[in-house]
């Protein structure tokens, strides 16, 4: 009879393990988010996201092959149904394959269950077509990620959430001229640039050339995503002594960084169990602290979370984490909003005035004065940057 206990004791035991295991396992699994790569060396992944018509992809792969760069693309499983030799074109030229989920939809509506569903029905399609895996790399639809989203799709074997610095933003039809500024004067060492690989990014196989020859003439090469990883320097991460009171939410939103990336970097398993004392890396920092004032941002109608973050060169991702938005279509008329990575510099004290004329647009008068697009916004109290008038006086901040 003693002996029957003990056996049931053991077992049981070692089932609780089992289960302990597991969860701890689940839990640091947590995708990491990327944006860019902490590095001193000049280097930069350019990536491309292949939707339904990939319009663009074979004059892309051209341009690619005669500068001899690699990029990274992330693939849509609609896409690979809809132009499967594109696909095979992409993997053929020695590219670096990443997962972009199969319907394009929003990961913070799904469960961990539906994101799985949609990884693995992309991952199947593309290693059926190229023979190669799309894993670790994941990118989010719409660039939606929250904590959820990084547990999901690192329990289904994506490691890398992978964001960008440089959102060219060609899919709204920018010319050649305009993605190629935006590359150029965003530029650092360790870059991710967003692109696009269809018909509504007509100017991204035209800005392409010139970028290219242009960031050579700089000093930079050009790597895969996975590369870009490699050249990652933690030893310059800034590090931060657990005070009374703290959270990892709260010293997550301090530095402008997701709670599941802090968690990571520190090998946290419980997001709730951190102690005083506690010495914590905080992963993407540079030397620079963080500032301690933010602008505010008081949502109008009409307003998007993507459209704020535009007017304020950040992401919705960001603006999500720092004001704790599960889902980013949810925003109401007077809701204010924490702009994180934002200062709040007082008005100088002499000004410059420019008045419209016919032709100009915000990111054209920005570009002259060497200033952004969000910077004169917020000075003239714009909330639509593609509306402005012909004889319209603006404020060109310092």
């Amino acid at each position: 009879m003693k002996r029957r206990v003990i056996r049931g004791a053991m077992a049981f035991f070692i089932l609780l393990a089992m289960v302990i295991t597991q969860s701890i396992s689940v839990s640091a699994a947590a995708s990491k988010f990327i944006t860019s790569v902490n590095t001193t060396s000049k280097v930069v992944a350019l990536t491309f996201d292949d939707g339904a018509d990939g319009a663009n992809t074979n004059k892309i792969l051209d341009i690619l092959a005669k500068n001899n760069v690699k990029a990274t693309f992330f693939l849509t499983g609609s896409g690979a149904n809809n132009h499967p030799q594109y696909i095979k074109n992409i993997a053929t030229k020695g590219h670096q394959l990443g997962n972009h989920s199969y319907t394009h939809p929003d990961f913070t509506k799904l469960t961990a269950t539906q994101m799985k569903s949609e990884l693995d029905r992309t991952e199947a399609l593309i290693k059926s077509l190229t023979g190669k895996t799309t894993k670790p790399l994941f990118r989010a639809p719409f660039g939606a990620v929250n904590s959820a989203v990084l547990n999901g799709v690192g329990a289904a074997g994506y490691g890398y959430t992978i964001q960008w610095n440089i959102d060219t933003i060609d899919w709204k039809g920018l010319t050649a001229s305009q993605i190629n500024t935006k590359v150029q004067t965003n530029i650092k060492p360790g870059s991710i640039v967003l692109m696009h690989t269809g018909a509504g990014a007509p100017g991204t196989p035209l800005a392409l050339p010139t970028m290219i020859s242009q960031l050579k003439a700089k000093g930079y090469k050009f790597v895969t995503v996975s590369q870009l990883l490699a050249y990652q320097n933690t030893s310059t991460n800034k590090t931060y002594t657990v005070k009374s009171g703290d959270t990892l939410y709260s010293i997550a939103r301090t530095y402008g960084v997701t709670v599941s990336a802090l968690a990571a970097a520190n090998n946290i398993t419980n997001y709730n169990l951190i102690y005083v004392g506690q010495v914590l890396i905080i992963p993407g920092t540079t030397v620079t602290p963080p500032p301690t004032t933010t602008v505010k941002y008081t949502v109008k109608s009409g307003d998007t979370l993507y459209k704020i973050a535009t007017m304020y060169n950040t992401t919705v991702a960001k603006i999500a984490a720092a004001n704790n938005i599960t889902n980013v279509n949810l925003i109401s008329v007077g809701q204010v909003l924490i702009i994180p990575g934002t200062t709040v510099t007082p008005p100088p004290t002499t000004t410059v005035k420019y008045t419209v004329k016919s032709g100009d647009t915000l990111y054209k008068i920005a570009t002259m004065y060497n200033t952004t697009v969000a910077k004169i916004a917020a000075a003239n109290n714009i909330t639509n940057v593609n509306l402005i008038s012909v004889g319209q006086v603006l404020t060109i901040p310092k």
